[in-house]
């Protein structure tokens, strides 16, 4: 079979590798039918060594179950099912408690953590199965396809920044990046009740699409500027909420110059700095609280599917380009380049 590997920054392959199968009787095998590229791909794609051990890729995948293992209860051949990115056994008091990215049982736990397998490629054993995917009640050539894919990350993420924020119809929210994360969080805070979202993104044809998702204001500008256009949106105190989207310093330091006295920083960017101010001058001395994590998406797969399903909302228009797996290093180079916003990819 056909898989991504990276190698090295700008370094990625398409590659024969030995078949995924069924190795424990808690495994699925499954044949990827969709995948795509995540922004947080992007990371070990600018930095990664070309001396650390070549890495399977991708984390977020849809696909149809080809075989099980003895234990496995919940799917069955033949069933179309997506895949969180983290995995977990949906039992332990962990995942009972909503949060899967720490399930007890889980030892991989990411995707990413799995040296021999990866949803950019032609098929995925899955551990822990019957925790870890959930059947989808649509035909593998459904047009909802994009949209379902991003149950397995990108809106779950979003929704997560927004849930763990506390936003509500009470709340101004700004939302820092307008990548697939950044916008879906707009998304999820529109979904959420909020009545004022500001998005800060530099990309137009990104942030036309996030006031279709339901950003009221754009500030397009950076560092104090644009700081100073959100607290004059917001009467000069700030937003609630901050979702924090990117993972940079200089995102994290916009978001304490615009978070409102007594709220809330919510972060999901994968964060690509060790510390944080996080003392009496910063968030201390307002009475910021700071929250966010790993999103345990699969929490909120079935609270988020039905309005995928009646229409409600189509989360799949991150999605800006597509191709299939022979495609994918080009897929990298264009998302690295900032000429693609999400590729998805149709194996």
């Amino acid at each position: 079979m056909r898989a991504t590997i990276m190698y090295g920054a700008g370094d990625v392959r398409v590659e024969n590798v030995p078949d995924s199968v069924v190795k424990l009787p808690t495994d699925a095998l499954v044949r990827v039918t969709a995948s795509c590229i995540c922004g947080s791909d992007l990371w070990p794609y600018a930095s990664r060594s070309a001396h650390d051990t070549p890495a399977r890729m991708g984390h977020e995948f849809v696909g149809v179950v080809e075989a099980v293992g003895a234990d496995v209860t919940t799917v069955r051949p033949g069933d179309l099912v997506v895949a969180p990115f983290a995995i977990s056994d949906g039992t332990c008091e962990f995942c009972r408690e909503g949060l899967h990215t720490s399930c007890a049982h889980a030892q991989a736990g990411f995707w990413d953590g799995l040296s021999d397998e990866g949803g950019q490629a032609e098929a995925v054993r899955v551990p822990l199965a019957d925790g870890t995917l959930v059947r989808l009640p649509v035909p593998a050539d459904s047009a909802l396809m994009p949209s379902l894919l991003t149950l397995s990350d990108v809106l779950g993420t979003g929704y997560h920044a927004a849930v763990a924020g506390g936003v509500s119809e009470r709340t101004r929210v700004t939302v820092i990046g307008d990548g697939a994360v950044g916008l879906l969080a707009v998304l999820s805070a529109k979904l959420l009740g909020a009545e004022q979202i500001v998005l800060m993104g530099r990309h137009k044809a990104r942030t036309d699409l996030g006031r279709e998702f339901g950003a009221t204001d754009v500030v397009a500008t950076r560092g104090e500027e644009s700081i100073a256009a959100v607290r004059e949106l917001t009467g000069g105190h700030g937003t609630h909420v901050v979702l924090e989207a990117v993972g940079t310093m200089p995102a994290y330091e916009q978001a304490v110059g615009v978070v409102r006295p007594g709220g809330v920083i919510s972060r999901v960017g994968v964060p690509q700095y060790v510390e944080a101010p996080i003392g009496f001058g910063s968030l201390f001395r307002h009475n910021v609280r700071l929250a966010g994590g790993p999103a345990p998406v699969r929490a909120y797969i079935e609270r988020l599917m039905p309005a995928i399903l009646d229409g409600t909302i189509e989360p799949g228009k991150v999605f800006d380009a597509t191709t299939g797996l022979d495609g994918v290093p080009a897929g990298y180079r264009d998302m690295a380049g900032r000429t693609s916003l999400k590729v998805l990819i149709r194996s």
